[in-house]
């Protein structure tokens, strides 16, 4: 007797259900509730939209603005570091030290988030080694001034997800093939244009992937802001988070979260739409030099 074919999703709806849509659901119906008294978490036997209007306050926004700043030049600086890493790895280095390669790229990964976090807190430290030795060299008159920054919380959120990069774009790269490449180069196109008509276009999913895998879960990071960033380094997940643990308030805590979320999705569908109207003339071009081939 044959199964349905959607038998064989049932396990994946049913993790979907238990640990995303269940607990996002939660989160939005605990958003609609209220904080009732000093010792209470959340109520929701009346129901209103109050918290979603106390989030929006100009610390909330201050704070998203930042966050934002953050998420995209920490994923831009993810795609420009990573792009040609993996692109060497895929295509320059030898195929039997790929796996190598891949392995180092994963080291990180073995040791825990709040760990290696706090080894960028000793390293940026004022009296830490590498303000020692820029003193020593004299690239620096004092003690490195970086700790409790933005621009701290840079380095952290580039140093933890760039793996996550990494690794959708070695695939990418990985899965274009040699033929293509020497095909192109056959015809008279140089390494850049081979590169930027043939390559970066067949690699488009891997890089969108990337860009997805470092972006969604970096706007959500509060460790690296907490850990590294300090009062200047505030992020939107600090204040969610705070909400929960520190003020015991879930309903406002659950308001922002469902904020973020949305916010997180818009920028993800402005920037589609942006990419999209920038790709534009390229695909008539093409479309127009395929037409007169034909």
């Amino acid at each position: 007797m044959r199964s349905p074919r959607f038998g064989l999703a049932v396990p994946a709806w049913v993790w979907l259900a238990i640990f995303f849509i269940a607990p996002i659901g939660m989160v939005v119906w605990f958003s609609f509730g209220y904080k009732p008294g000093i010792f209470g978490t959340h109520a929701n036997d009346v129901l209103s939209l109050d918290r979603y209007a106390e989030a929006m306050s100009p610390t909330f926004f201050a704070t998203f603005q930042n966050t934002l700043w953050v998420g995209v030049l920490g994923t831009l600086l993810c795609l420009v570091i990573g792009a040609p890493v993996a692109y060497w790895m895929a295509v320059k280095a030898p195929p039997s030290r790929r796996g190598l390669l891949l392995a180092l790229v994963m080291v990180p990964f073995w040791t825990n988030f709040l760990v290696r976090t706090l080894g960028w807190q000793v390293i940026l430290s004022p009296d830490g080694w590498l303000s020692s030795g820029l003193q020593a060299i004299g690239l620096l008159d004092g003690p490195i001034d970086i700790l409790y920054t933005r621009g701290a919380v840079l380095i952290g959120v580039v140093y933890n997800y760039l793996p996550l990069m990494i690794l959708p774009l070695y695939v990418a790269f990985d899965r274009v093939g040699t033929p293509l490449r020497e095909a192109s180069k056959d015809l008279g196109a140089s390494s850049v244009r081979t590169f930027l008509r043939v390559t970066v276009p067949l690699a488009q999913p891997g890089i969108i992937a990337g860009v997805l895998l470092v972006f969604i879960p970096l706007m959500g990071d509060y460790i690296t802001a907490t850990v590294l960033g300090g009062a200047q380094g505030n992020m939107i997940g600090q204040l969610v988070a705070s909400q929960f643990g520190t003020a015991q308030n879930w309903a406002l805590g659950s308001a922002m979260a469902v904020m973020l979320i949305l916010i997180i999705m818009l920028t993800i569908v402005v920037a589609a739409a942006i990419l999209w109207l920038i790709s534009l003339p390229f695909r008539n071009r093409n479309r127009l030099v395929l037409e007169k081939a034909s």
